[in-house]
C-alpha cells in the first residue's frame, strides 16, 4: 500500500533537505580548513596576521575583487540564458551562487548543472544544461589560451628547468586529456547524461553568435580579475616579482589545474600542488604559496558558497514561481 504524505509534510521534508544540504556544505568547508594536512589552519592564520593580510583596507580590496569576479560570472549567466528565457540580474545571482553551494561535493562541480536546471521549468531544463556547458566551455577556452601562452612563455626562460620530469608528466596528462576530449567529440554514437552527442554539438553551433562573443569577453574579465587577485596576494606576502613574470606562472597554474578532474573540496589541494611546483622554480617559499592558494579558495569559492546557502534555504521549484 502506497504511503501518501500531506502537503505540509512534503514541505517540511523539503525544508529539512535544504537545511541538511547547507549544514553538510558548511561542515565540509570547515573540515577542509581545519584538517588541511598541507597547512594547519592555526599556522595559516598566523601567517596572514604576520603578513598584514588581515588589515581592513586589504580585506576590503580583496573582497571587492571577489565581488567583481562573481559580478562578471553572474552577468555572463544572465546573458547566456537570455537566449532561452529573460531573467533579472538578481535571479541570475541566486542561480549562480545557489548552484555553487549545491555543487560543493560533486566531481568538477558537475552538480552545478543539475542545480541550475532546477531553477527552470521542466520543459527548459535540458537546454539549461547545454547553456551551462557553454558557459563553462567559454571560461575554459580563455584558461587554455592564456595557459598555453604562459607555458610557452615559461619555456623561453633560461633559468627555469621547465622540461623537468615532473613537468613533462603533468603536460602529458594534459595532452592525453585533450586527446580524449577530441576523440569523444568525433564519435557519433556517444551519449552524455542521456543526450546524444550530435544533439549537443548541434545546440552549441546554433547558439547565438552575439551571446558567445559576449560570453568570451565576460570570461576574459573574470580571468584577468582573479589572476590579478593572485598576483596582489603574492605582493602582500612579500614576494618580489613583476606582474608579467607572475602571469607566466599564474596562467600555467590555472591551465594545468583546470585539466585535472577533481572534487570541489579538493580543488584547493590540486591548485596548491601545481602552484607549489611552478613557483618553486623561482624559489618562492612553499608556505607562502599554500597560504595564497587557500586565500583564493576562501575568497572566490567559500565566501560565495556561504552567501549561496541563503538562496538554497529559500529555494522553490520553478513550477511554483515566476521567473521574471
Amino acid at each position: 500500500m502506497a504511503i501518501r504524505f500531506s502537503y505540509k509534510a512534503k514541505q517540511f521534508f523539503f525544508v529539512l533537505i535544504k537545511i541538511s544540504l547547507v549544514v553538510i556544505a558548511i561542515y565540509f568547508i570547515y573540515q577542509k580548513l581545519t584538517k588541511n594536512s598541507s597547512l594547519a589552519f592555526s599556522h595559516f592564520i598566523q601567517i596572514l596576521s604576520n603578513k598584514g593580510v588581515f588589515s581592513l583596507n586589504t580585506v576590503i580590496f580583496l573582497l571587492v575583487l571577489t565581488g567583481f569576479n562573481w559580478f562578471f560570472e553572474i552577468l555572463k549567466w544572465q546573458q547566456l540564458v537570455s537566449s532561452l528565457q529573460k531573467i533579472s540580474f538578481k535571479k541570475s545571482m541566486e542561480q549562480c551562487l545557489g548552484s555553487l553551494t549545491l555543487s560543493l561535493l560533486t566531481p568538477n562541480r558537475i552538480g552545478e548543472y543539475g542545480a541550475k536546471a532546477l531553477y527552470f521549468k521542466s520543459a527548459f531544463r535540458k537546454r539549461v544544461l547545454f547553456i551551462n556547458l557553454i558557459s563553462n566551455l567559454l571560461q575554459m577556452f580563455v584558461t587554455i589560451v592564456f595557459g598555453i601562452t604562459g607555458i610557452l612563455w615559461l619555456s623561453q626562460s633560461q633559468n627555469l628547468h621547465i622540461f623537468s620530469f615532473k613537468f613533462i608528466i603533468i603536460l602529458l596528462i594534459g595532452i592525453l586529456f585533450c586527446a580524449l576530449v577530441i576523440f569523444i567529440i568525433r564519435q557519433t554514437n556517444i551519449r552524455i547524461r542521456g543526450f546524444p552527442l550530435e544533439k549537443i554539438k548541434l545546440f552549441l553551433f546554433q547558439f547565438p553568435e552575439k551571446s558567445i562573443i559576449l560570453g568570451v569577453i565576460l570570461s576574459l574579465f573574470r580571468y584577468l580579475i582573479f589572476s590579478f587577485q593572485f598576483y596582489y596576494l603574492l605582493l602582500l606576502f612579500g614576494v618580489e616579482i613583476s606582474y608579467l613574470e607572475a602571469m607566466k606562472l599564474i596562467t600555467s597554474m590555472y591551465f594545468l589545474a583546470s585539466i585535472i578532474p577533481s572534487i570541489f573540496l579538493f580543488d584547493v589541494v590540486i591548485k596548491g600542488s601545481v602552484a607549489l611546483y611552478l613557483f618553486s622554480l623561482i624559489g618562492i617559499n612553499e608556505l607562502v604559496i599554500l597560504s595564497i592558494v587557500t586565500c583564493m579558495w576562501i575568497l572566490n569559492f567559500v565566501t560565495p558558497s556561504i552567501i549561496g546557502s541563503f538562496y538554497v534555504l529559500h529555494f522553490k521549484f520553478a513550477e511554483n514561481k515566476d521567473h521574471s
